[in-house]
């Protein structure tokens, strides 16, 4: 069995689906669930949930640290969690609207996610490792993250990159972010994301583009599914499972942890992007970012 090693951000979620139009100054009737979240921690529960061999490491306020751990190990992950004696388990609050959501995000502990905890021993250990944006964009020293990169390309482990948030894209830089990004042979953009990379607007476009830089690309594209691409072939539309949505809050994340656990196993880009299709229905039509 492939063994996955996920570094990175893990958050409490504060998910918000109202029941109409958000009326500004006054009340607006809501649904208003508490979840574990994260895009790292939540890929890690995914792929534990389809039965892969998965640790994850990140950080949490003190306080929280057994809660954590208890959510991540009953979906089969093997927790390396860190505290901070000072700092907060990160937040959001996401606002759901139809296949629409608003992120308000505090950091917290994950600013402070240290890649030295990725020892060379675990990297040994390890097939894969996978990152996030979410952490690279968090760290007031980010060379780090790509020494964390070159050191698992050394070890012979492959290196799977979530790019995170085309805002944040925006922020840090293109140029900037794709330098940073290019340890990665695998990168699982949204189209939003791509589009930040890129400069270019067609899907299929953006992901021929990326794979020139990057050997295997899944760019996402919610409700129209994924296209995939190798370097050196054409890139493949692959549709979406047909669900009906009720959050779509960790969609990309379980496709991610389907796709990567497919491709792992059977080498084979199409019938991974179907099953990261099909994890990513289930994800959507439930309320939250993890497996129930």
């Amino acid at each position: 069995m492939p063994r996955i090693l996920v570094f990175g951000d893990i958050i409490d979620d504060v998910v918000a689906v109202p029941s109409g139009p958000i009326r500004t100054d006054t009340d607006t009737v809501s649904s208003i669930r508490f979840r574990p979240g994260g895009s790292a921690a939540n890929t890690a529960s995914w792929l534990g949930s389809v039965g892969a061999d998965v640790t994850f490491i990140g950080i949490v306020g003190e306080d929280d640290a057994a809660r954590h751990t208890l959510e991540l190990e009953r979906h089969g992950v093997t927790s390396r969690l860190q505290t901070h004696a000072s700092l907060p388990t990160g937040a959001i609050v996401v606002i759901v609207e139809g296949e629409k959501r608003t992120m308000l995000t505090e950091r917290g502990a994950n600013a402070v996610l240290d890649p030295a905890l990725v020892t060379d021993e675990l990297l040994a250990s390890v097939d894969l490792l996978h990152l996030t944006g979410h952490t690279l964009f968090g760290m007031d020293a980010p060379e780090r993250f790509t020494a964390l990169m070159a050191r698992a390309r050394a070890a012979g482990v492959q290196v799977c990159l979530d790019p995170g948030s085309a805002g944040y894209i925006a922020d840090f830089g293109v140029e900037q972010a794709l330098g940073f990004f290019e340890g990665a042979s695998i990168l699982v953009p949204n189209l939003e994301e791509g589009r930040a990379l890129t400069g270019l607007v067609e899907p299929v476009a953006v992901a021929s583009a990326l794979a020139e830089s990057f050997e295997i690309v899944a760019l996402t594209l919610d409700a129209d599914g994924v296209v995939v691409a190798r370097r050196g072939s054409a890139p493949v539309v692959i549709p979406a499972v047909a669900t009906t949505i009720l959050d779509p809050t960790g969609a990309g994340d379980a496709f991610t942890a389907g796709f990567l656990h497919t491709l792992l196993v059977s080498h084979d880009l199409d019938a991974a992007a179907r099953a990261g299709e099909s994890l990513a229905s289930r994800a959507v039509s439930s309320l939250g970012a993890r497996p129930h």
